[in-house]
């Protein structure tokens, strides 16, 4: 595995380019620009971020794999989509809980794409028994909440983001004090950066210090989902 140091100053070129091109005949003419600019810088980076990941827990894993691992596929699903277009203009990252088989499971993400580069944490669309005891432990656990949201890094830099209800979610009582966050559908924290960081070989540590920020809040997901932090 190459050694990371920084994407190359046209991965960002060659995404927007596939944008504008999302076909299988552009793609397959450039796949060797693809590889080069995006699969193999991606797969470097995940292998650089192994040790940091592991030192804040051990129970998120930094997979360098081509399949399969924490470098999302470029290919999109279109079967329930009225976008064909088959390829994604973007590079998504998820460094997953080991428990965790999909992106629905509490993650650690990292999101480029022209215009829109971010850094996310927390869990995304998680299904509905799984939404019940982050909400059943928020009930429970309030103060530890708001601990969370209120950890200065976390508070200086992450916005929570994600669907939310309309209504309050039946069961529980409408006058809590959390209730704008027991509407929620998700629960990600996100930290927007410049596009231009990606190039830099200190890259790395700007994403881990990141993840490090989050780490209040994500303690209290796996806690709620009891799961090892």
């Amino acid at each position: 595995m190459p050694h990371f140091s920084g994407f190359p100053e046209s991965t960002i070129r060659f995404l927007k380019t596939l944008k504008s091109n999302n076909e299988r005949e552009w793609f397959n003419a450039h796949k060797a620009d693809y590889e080069a600019l995006v699969r193999e810088p991606a797969l470097a980076f995940i292998e650089a971020m192994a040790d940091p990941l592991r030192k804040q827990s051990p129970h998120f894993h930094a997979l360098a794999k081509k399949v399969g691992g924490s470098l999302m596929r470029v290919y999109r699903d279109t079967r329930f989509s009225n976008d064909k277009t088959p390829y994604k203009s973007n590079i998504g990252i998820q460094f997953r809980h080991e428990l965790g088989k999909d992106v629905h499971a509490p993650g650690f993400y990292l999101h480029i794409e022209p215009g829109s580069c971010f850094i996310g944490a927390g869990i995304w669309h998680p299904e509905g028994k799984v939404l019940s005891r982050i909400r059943d432990f928020m009930l429970d656990n309030p103060a530890a909440w708001k601990r969370a949201l209120a950890h200065r890094p976390f508070k200086a830099n992450f916005v929570l983001e994600g669907d939310s209800l309309k209504r309050p979610p039946r069961g529980y009582p409408r006058e809590h004090e959390l209730m704008l966050d027991l509407m929620r559908k998700d629960f990600i924290a996100c930290r927007p950066f410049a596009e231009r960081e990606i190039n830099d070989q200190g890259f790395v540590r700007l994403v881990a210090d990141a993840f490090r920020q989050t780490d209040p809040f994500m303690r209290y997901l796996c806690t709620a989902l009891e799961l090892n932090y």
